[in-house]
This record gives structure tokens, C-alpha cells and sequence, in this order.
């Protein structure tokens, strides 16, 4: 099951002259993200305050969020060609401005279609902005290739912190002080990540990426973004990667969601939710790092099989448990060490296939596909808690989706096709 490729993209220097300087890019990445993702995944703590202040029901609020997943996936592959095309810095500093416009908005947001414009337009809008596919098409191009999987766990790994650090965070804030607190933080936390953006780009002239996007029959010759993009959408591995990565943003969107929901539903306090929030940021960190690891050592298609599988047997785990506190705690603990660990062996897919000149396009589209599970994912949640009274027809539904996405992973064929210009046009 090795991984290695003999096939690389034509100009991505291993000149270890670049190594000393790697890590710069992939903290100042990770810092960023911290906060995109820190914001992002701690929205399902505001779905109670909000319907508790306003007139909305658990339906309204849950399809306003899931708007907000679908957005995020659509805005990926429009901020992820503007930065490939144009450089990342002004996408960087509009998605900062983007996110903090979505949480202000969300204060004054008493029905459906301003809180759909706060939550499921602006903010997940900014996070798009601020996103991995983003980040990682800025970092990419800087490091030598056998690096980037282990930076693409890097950076996810910074992500995760952000849930960790912000989930228990802003649930005291909201406590304590109400959900505006909360929401005033949040706004002033993007609004700072414009400062490490300017950091991470102020030499983006100099290592702008000069490797072609797919390794074609003259090395010299480098395809167009049109000409790329139609090219992977040919390819049956890259859509077979969308088929899997859809169920992800399922799952994680619909515990990201309405986990809150189910918590309250066995009778624990709000913090259960919260601590079950950051303890799945803290061991996606592990998961992220070590599944960044595994991509040098075996084929990434087995580590998505193997990471899909593992989420469809916790949660038969989770439903047969009795539902401590504790238990949400294991719950969490061990759904963290998959969580997102799918992101680095996604990329770096897409990467080995397509190389990294548009990797923040490509990848931006599967994100994009992953959201529209995502969509699902929360609004299915809230239709179950409306009309039901439980989500456990959902739980079921994301143990067949996480076993379907295990299955349609392992026909992926890891290696860069050779392309002519004539083929992709």
C-alpha cells in the first residue's frame, strides 16, 4: 500500500534550502484557520439562545445554518480561483471583514431572513474566504512535495484548536454575559486574523507557484484554470473523492449542529455540550496530524476508507450507550479523532492527481460537495427535532453514509494522469 508517485508536478523544488522556512507558512496558516474554523464550528451553541430570543422555530433556525454550510461550499471554488488568479491576500481580508458582518448581523437577526443573510450568507461567505482549500493553495506551492501532506494535517490541526479553544470559550461568554458577548467576540476574532494574513502573503509575488497543474506531455506547457478544472471533472477518482467527502460535511454539519440539541434532549446542562465540542477539536488535532503522517506511508484512499468506517461504528457505539455524560465525552473524544482528519488525505488526493497550481480550486470544489451534505446534514437535524422529537432516524442515516463513503474510496486511483491540452480543452 504504498504511496509514493514517481509522477510529480514539473517545477515544485525539493531543494532543502526552502525546509528551514516551511514552518513559517504553516503556522501562520494554522492561525488563521484557528479562528475561521474556531468561529464556524462553534455556531450549534447560538441555535437555543437564538430561538429562545426570538419568535423562530428549531426548523427555521436549522435551515437558516444550513444555507450557511451550503454557502461556505459554494463561495470555496470562487475564493480559491480569485486567489489563484489574483493572490490570496485581498480574499483573505474580505472573508476577515465577511465573518465579522455575519456575527453583527446575527444580534439584530429576529426572524428567518436576516438571520439567513447574518448566518447563511456573510459569515460562512467569510469562512469560504478564510478556508483550508485557501490556505493550503498558499502553503502548497511553498513547500517541497513529499512535505505537503504533513502540512495539510498542520494546518487542519490549527482548525481543530479553534473549535477547542473557542467552543468552551464562547459558551461562557454566553452564559455569563448573553449571546451578544458572544457574538462581539467572535466579529473582533476574524476582524484579527487580517494581521497574520498580511504576514502569510506579503511575499506572494516571490513564491507564487510556477509548477503546471497537471504534468502534460511538454513539462514547459501549462494548462489553464477552464482547462484544469474540466480535466478533473473527467477523472472518476476525483469524483468518487466528492461521492466520499459528501457524507463527511453530513456528518459533521449535523453534530456540529444539533449535537447541543441532543445533549439538552438526555437532560445535561449546556456546558456538556460545549466541553463535547471542544474535546472533538482537541483530538481532531491528533487525528489531523497523524492522518497528515499516514499520507507519507500508505495510500490515501485507505486511510478515508478506514477513517469513514470507523465514524458508522462509534455511532452504533454512541446509540446503544446510555447517555451520560461521560458518554458524550467518549463520544466526542473519539468522533474528534476523525472529524475533519479526512481534510489532509482529501487534498492530498486532489494534489497527487492534479498537482498545485489550482489546488484552491479543485479542492474548493470538492469542500463545495461536502457541503452540500453539510446542508443536509443540519437542516435534516432540525426537521427530526421539529416533527420528531429525536434525531434518530438521522443517526441512522449517517451510519449508511459513512459506510458508502468507506466503500466508494477504495476504487480511487492515486496517480497524475497525463493530459494533453488537446484532452482537457
Amino acid at each position: 500500500m504504498s504511496n509514493h508517485d514517481n509522477t510529480r508536478p514539473s517545477g515544485l523544488s525539493d531543494s532543502p534550502s526552502r525546509s528551514p522556512n516551511m514552518w513559517l507558512p504553516i503556522i501562520l496558516a494554522s492561525i488563521i484557520l484557528m479562528v475561521t474554523m474556531g468561529i464556524r464550528q462553534t455556531v450549534g451553541l447560538f441555535v437555543h439562545p437564538i430561538i429562545e430570543t426570538t419568535a423562530m422555530s428549531i426548523a427555521e433556525v436549522s435551515m437558516a445554518l444550513a444555507i450557511g454550510q451550503l454557502m461556505w461550499g459554494a463561495f470555496q471554488p470562487l475564493f480559491g480561483a480569485w486567489a489563484d488568479k489574483k493572490g490570496a491576500l485581498p480574499v483573505l481580508i474580505v472573508g476577515a471583514v465577511l465573518i465579522a458582518m455575519g456575527q453583527i448581523g446575527t444580534l439584530w437577526a429576529s426572524s428567518f431572513v436576516p438571520l439567513t443573510l447574518a448566518q447563511g450568507l456573510f459569515s460562512p461567505a467569510g469562512a469560504a474566504a478564510g478556508s483550508f482549500s485557501v490556505l493550503i493553495g498558499i502553503v502548497a506551492s511553498r513547500l517541497p512535495t513529499d512535505k505537503g501532506s504533513v502540512a495539510s494535517g498542520l494546518i487542519n490541526a490549527g482548525g481543530s484548536m479553534g473549535q477547542f479553544i473557542f467552543a468552551p470559550l464562547v459558551q461562557a461568554l454566553v452564559s455569563l454575559r448573553g449571546m451578544s458577548s458572544g457574538l462581539l467576540f467572535l466579529a473582533c476574532s476574524a476582524l484579527v486574523t487580517i494581521i497574520p494574513s498580511w504576514l502569510l502573503c506579503r511575499n506572494g509575488k516571490i513564491a507564487k507557484p510556477h509548477h503546471s497543474a497537471v504534468p502534460v506531455q511538454n513539462p514547459q506547457v501549462e494548462i489553464g484554470l477552464k482547462q484544469q478544472i474540466k480535466a478533473a471533472f473527467r477523472n472518476p477518482s476525483y469524483l468518487l473523492l466528492h461521492a466520499g467527502f459528501l457524507t463527511c460535511g453530513f456528518h459533521v454539519a449535523f453534530l456540529t449542529t444539533h449535537l447541543p440539541g441532543e445533549v439538552s434532549l438526555c437532560g445535561h446542562d449546556a456546558s456538556v455540550s460545549a466541553v463535547s465540542l471542544s474535546l472533538i477539536g482537541l483530538c481532531n488535532i491528533a487525528g489531523s496530524i497523524f492522518a497528515g503522517i499516514l499520507g507519507k506511508r500508505f495510500q490515501m484512499k485507505y486511510i478515508l476508507a478506514v477513517l469513514y468506517a470507523s465514524r458508522a461504528l462509534m455511532i452504533a457505539i454512541y446509540l446503544m450507550s446510555p447517555k451520560t455524560e461521560l458518554t458524550f465525552y467518549i463520544f466526542a473524544a473519539a468522533t474528534g479523532l476523525t472529524w475533519l482528519a479526512t481534510v489532509p488525505p482529501t487534498a492530498g488526493i486532489v494534489g497527487k492527481l492534479f498537482g498545485t497550481r489550482y489546488l484552491a480550486t479543485l479542492f474548493g470544489f470538492t469542500l463545495f460537495t461536502h457541503q452540500i451534505g453539510a446542508f443536509f446534514g443540519a437542516w435534516l437535524g432540525g426537521l427530526a427535532m421539529q416533527y420528531e422529537g429525536n434525531l434518530l432516524w438521522v443517526w441512522y442515516a449517517d451510519i449508511a453514509l459513512a459506510l458508502l463513503a468507506a466503500v466508494v474510496n477504495l476504487p480511487i486511483k492515486e496517480r497524475s494522469e497525463v493530459v494533453s491540452l488537446r484532452a482537457a480543452s
